[in-house]
Order: C-alpha cells, then sequence, then structure tokens
C-alpha cells in the first residue's frame, strides 16, 4: 500500500510526542509529569513593549498604557493599581511597594524603597508594658504607614508621561462596573474569609451580598472606586495628609490601633542605589535592607563555587547543595537584616566574594545541618503580587507589592475599600536585635524586585513573589537560566525547591534544619537521596494558601527579557497562577 506524505508526517509527528512523553528526561532527578512540564508554553515576544503581571486584565491595562504613549512606568502603576483591585488577597494601596527601574535615557539603574515606617508610638516599651511577647498578624498592632501611594507618585514624578488620572481610571472603572474574579483569587478569598469576616469593614467590603465572591463573578468596589478617584484628582497628598489620612487615623484611634495622622503625613520614599553581584557573567541586582534581596546574592555567591551544570537539575546533589547554600545566607538574613537607617548593615561584607569562600566551608556534602551559624562581623510567610512592563524607548520597570501575610491586618478603613497592611510583625520583640521594634522605623520586608545586567546592558526585569520563597526564587530562576541553560519561561515552569525552617529576623532560631518542600516534578529517587542525607521532607506541592492564610510554597513569576540583537522583549509569566505576560 502506498502511503501519502501527509500521512507519513503524521505518524512520524506522533511518534516524535509519544517518544518525548516517554523518554528520560534530559535533567537527572526531573521528571516530566502531567502539571509540571519541563516548558509548558512558549515565551512571548513583542517589538515595541510588553508587560507580565499576575492578573490578564491588569496585564492587559498596561498594554493599553504603554499603546496611548506611556512610559513603562505609567504601565507599571495601573497595572499595580488593577492588581490591588483584583488580587487584594497579596496587593493594595494598604500596603508597600519597592522598584527598580532601568532608564534608558540616563542608563541607570534605579531603585526605590516605598515601604512604610513603624507608628512612633510602636516602641518595645508599649509591648513590653502590654506584655506582649509576639506581635500579632491581625487587627490595629502589626499596622505601619502603606507605602505604595507614595512610590507611585515617586515614580510618575521621575518617569510618567501620562496624568494620573488617565493611569487610573482603568481601574476604576472596573472597580465600578464589577471584574470577573478568577480562580486562585476567589481560593484565597475563602482561606481569608475564615480569618477576616470578624474584623471592621471586611464583610461590607468583600462580602457585600453575604460571601465572598466565586470564581467567574463579578465583584464590584465602589468604596475603592471613590477612593482612586480622589487620589488621582488630588495626587499623594489626598492620601497622607488630605481626607483619607483622616479617616485613617480616626479608625485607628477607635479601634486601639498605633498608626496616627502624624505618622502618615510625615511619610516619604526613597531612592536607593541597587547592589549586584556577578554570577558566571551576568550581573544580578537587588535591593539593600531593610529588605531580604541580599540573600540572593549571597546564595549566587556561594554556589558559584560549584560545577551546579554538571550536578544537573532536580539531582540531590544539587537540592541539598542549594538548600544548605540558603540555610547559611538565610542565617544571616535573620541577624542583620533590618532598616539601614537604624543599623550598619554590612551589606558590602555580606555580598563579597570572600565572604561566600568561608561561608561554603561550612556546607558538607550529603549530609544535611540541624543548625548552622551567622557570619561574625564587628558591628516566612506573605502574599504578594510582582509585575514588570518595559516600553518601546527600552525603559523597563520591575515592581512589587504587597500587604504581607494574607490580605494584610483585616482593617478596612471606614468606606476607603482597601486593608492595611501587617508588615509590623516583622518587628523582633528582643532589644538586643537589630530589627528590634522601634518607633519611625522600617520593619524588615520580604518582597524584593529584582534586575539582570550583562556587558552593561540591561537583560532581564523580573521576580518572584511568596514570602520568604523569594530569594530562594530569584536564585533558582538565575540558575536555571544560566546553568541548566533553560528559557525565560521555562525558567519558571521548572519545578521549584523550597526550604522553609531557618531563623528568621524576628528572633526565631533554626534549631532542626527546617523542612525542604519539592514541586512534584522532582524524582522518587531524588526525594529519597536526600532523606539519606539527613533532609526532611514536606509534602508541599500546593501552590495555594492553606486556611491560616500563609502564602502557597512556590511563590508566582513574572519576567521580561530585552533580546538587543533583535530588538524585541521576551516575555515570560507563572504557570501556577493566573498571570499573563502579553506584549505588541
Amino acid at each position: 500500500m502506498k502511503l501519502s506524505m501527509n500521512y507519513i508526517k503524521r505518524i512520524i509527528f506522533i511518534f516524535l510526542i509519544v517518544g518525548a512523553n516517554t523518554m528520560a528526561s534530559p535533567f537527572p532527578g526531573y521528571d516530566r509529569v502531567v502539571g509540571q512540564p519541563h516548558a509548558s508554553r512558549s515565551e512571548i515576544i513583542g517589538s515595541n513593549g510588553m508587560a507580565a503581571t499576575s492578573h490578564p486584565l491588569a496585564t492587559q491595562i498596561a498594554l493599553d498604557i504603554l499603546k496611548a504613549g506611556g512610559s513603562a512606568v505609567d504601565a507599571a502603576i495601573a497595572a499595580n493599581a488593577a492588581l490591588g483591585l483584583m488580587e487584594p488577597t497579596g496587593a493594595g494601596i494598604g500596603g508597600d511597594l519597592f522598584a527598580i527601574v532601568w532608564d534608558s535615557k540616563s542608563k541607570e539603574l534605579i531603585g526605590l524603597n516605598a515601604s512604610g515606617r513603624s507608628p512612633k508610638k510602636m516602641t518595645l516599651e508599649y509591648f513590653n508594658e502590654k506584655k506582649i511577647d509576639t506581635i500579632p498578624s491581625l487587627g490595629p498592632l502589626p499596622i505601619s504607614v502603606p507605602g505604595a501611594v507614595d512610590g507611585w507618585f515617586k515614580l510618575h514624578e521621575r518617569f510618567g508621561i501620562l496624568e494620573m488620572e488617565d493611569i487610573l481610571n482603568p481601574t476604576i472603572a472596573y472597580a465600578r462596573n464589577g471584574f470577573p474574579v478568577s480562580e486562585v483569587i476567589a481560593h484565597e478569598l475563602e482561606a481569608n474569609k475564615v480569618l477576616m469576616e470578624k474584623f471592621p469593614g471586611f464583610s461590607e467590603t468583600y462580602m457585600p451580598n453575604g460571601d465572598i465572591p466565586r470564581k467567574g463573578e463579578l465583584f464590584k468596589n465602589p468604596r475603592l472606586a471613590n477612593t482612586l478617584e480622589r487620589i488621582a484628582k488630588n495626587g499623594r497628598d489626598e492620601f497622607y495628609k488630605g481626607n483619607i489620612a483622616k479617616v485613617i487615623s480616626d479608625f485607628m484611634t477607635k479601634h486601639g490601633g498605633l498608626l496616627s495622622y502624624e505618622d502618615l503625613a510625615e511619610h516619604e520614599s526613597d531612592w536607593v542605589d541597587p547592589v549586584s553581584t556577578n554570577y558566571r557573567g551576568w550581573d544580578v541586582y537587588e535591593l539593600p535592607p531593610n529588605g531580604q534581596g541580599i540573600a540572593v546574592l549571597q546564595i549566587l555567591n556561594i554556589l558559584e563555587g560549584y560545577d551546579i551544570e554538571k550536578m544537573g537539575f532536580g539531582s540531590a546533589e544539587y537540592i541539598h547543595t542549594f538548600v544548605e547554600a540558603k540555610k547559611l545566607a538565610f542565617e544571616d538574613r535573620a541577624k542583620y537584616y533590618t532598616d539601614m537607617n537604624f543599623v550598619d548593615v554590612p551589606v558590602e561584607s555580606l555580598i563579597s566574594k570572600n565572604y561566600a569562600d568561608s561561608r561554603r566551608q561550612l556546607i558538607k556534602p550529603e549530609q544535611a545541618s540541624s543548625s548552622l551559624p551567622a557570619g561574625d562581623f564587628d558591628l516566612e510567610q506573605g502574599d504578594t503580587v510582582y509585575l514588570t512592563v518595559a516600553d518601546a524607548n527600552g525603559n523597563m520597570v520591575s515592581l512589587i507589592q504587597s500587604n504581607f501575610i494574607g490580605m494584610g491586618s483585616g482593617m478596612i478603613p471606614d468606606n476607603l475599600g482597601f486593608v492595611l497592611q501587617n508588615r509590623a510583625k516583622l518587628f523582633a520583640l528582643n532589644e538586643d536585635h537589630a530589627n528590634v521594634v522601634a518607633g519611625g522605623k522600617r520593619p524588615f520586608h520580604t518582597i524584593i524586585p529584582a534586575f539582570v545586567m550583562k556587558d552593561g546592558e540591561p537583560l532581564i526585569s523580573f521576580g518572584l513573589m511568596g514570602g520568604s520563597m523569594q530569594p530562594q526564587g530569584h536564585a533558582q530562576i538565575i540558575i536555571n537560566m544560566v546553568d541548566f541553560k533553560m528559557n525565560l519561561q521555562e525558567a519558571g515552569d521548572a519545578a521549584r525547591i523550597n526550604h522553609n525552617g531557618s531563623s528568621q529576623p524576628t528572633g526565631k532560631i533554626m534549631a532542626d534544619g527546617g523542612v525542604v518542600h519539592l514541586e512534584s516534578g522532582f524524582s522518587l529517587k531524588t526525594r529519597d537521596e536526600l532523606k539519606k542525607f539527613g533532609h526532611s521532607l514536606g509534602a508541599g506541592s500546593s501552590n495555594r494558601m492553606n486556611a491560616t492564610g500563609s502564602v502557597g510554597f512556590f511563590g508566582g513569576y513574572q519576567a521580561i527579557m530585552w533580546d538587543k540583537k533583535q530588538g524585541v522583549y521576551y516575555g515570560a509569566s507563572e504557570v501556577r497562577k493566573d498571570g499573563q505576560a502579553a506584549g505588541y
């Protein structure tokens, strides 16, 4: 029987597909199982602009702003505003913001710390007098000044083109007319409901029909629409010195909080210089403390001394080495990272290659550590949104914003439509600790934007949200691309490692080695070998918030890469969530 050429092509195609799904993975210890492919989709490519956010509607808003002539910063602000409405479980104007901006005109990488400070009344003496030994996660006490709105206006003043009203109008329209609730956010709203429906303003704002909105249900937040309209019309002072500030202050006084009108009126964001290390030719940039970004640089410096590529993705040797490097970096994170206006944090020493060489000696092959010392100098949970935008002029923005644990404190000031953050939860109540609580001090922060330069040119703007997963995730993205030669999307799709249980900036000390959580793509052989090394493995294949309001194990990734040779942007977005990368 004579076979047609089309029929032969079909047979070859089927053979290739079946073969690809049955042959051994090119990465030792890594199984290509359903739900955990090495690459589930292609990178997105665009020549005029690119946006990657954790919600498709926010991504589309960002693109619309770019097409209307807005800058990357304009589009990032618009997307962030939308995420505060559409993903209130991770962000909102009651929270803080950090950003790294590549300015194509000045050829500079510029950082912004838009995190708020603690109320002046928030002192160690206050908690001692009240016999409070741990700052609570919910209610009025963990609330610090929300820094996001000031961050918007700081960025806009320096890099914006469109009017703020034009930037915020798309979110105001969605808040008034409604938007369909996505699957992940519907799940997380349900988890937050258990904890927060008893707090003032929560039910009125997020349960207007008697319950949390379900997947696909149109949800409106007219209170937030009114708040954003006032901010767009009257500027940042409306939030920090105007009627909104007065409402927040009165609300806090009524409910026994410490945040005052004076605290809000005195707030201001700070421009900061990003810090970096070079990892096998890539200059990886993070922001200095009070955030945890330099932990990424410490992890990469330690791992640069190993032949990671030879170990192989998914191998027990690689995972063990990665986890031990993370433990070392997090011991320093627990001891040193804090507000640098209060403590002289030894940043340059911590991220130096010589220091990494000395720390690397503490890692034992095939033996998990149960406890480790921090370095000696003379001196895990959170919900977040990350987004990145690039425009036709070559400007790129890496922006992250959060209310911290769950939806924040649960406290919604009268008729304002947003939750106040609970970031002050991360202060220590030990007078000898660098991160000890004090009035007017920025708390330790988990949210970190990242950027990569190569040969003096911008390469990648990226982030991976999710509490203490963030430094681990940043490092894994870099390693996946540099050592394991994955592309921008593959690097985010690949199965992730999350070690929990390290010492914390709140004063908790690791004594049992913590727990290693692995996504389902890692093989049983690898897991068995890790157990023999002494690692405790968690169940952990979930990326959703549990009933206690804690963040998903493995975070959410967004990224944009600039290809100078082709003159195009590549975009990538998290497969585990609702996100979207899109360009034009």
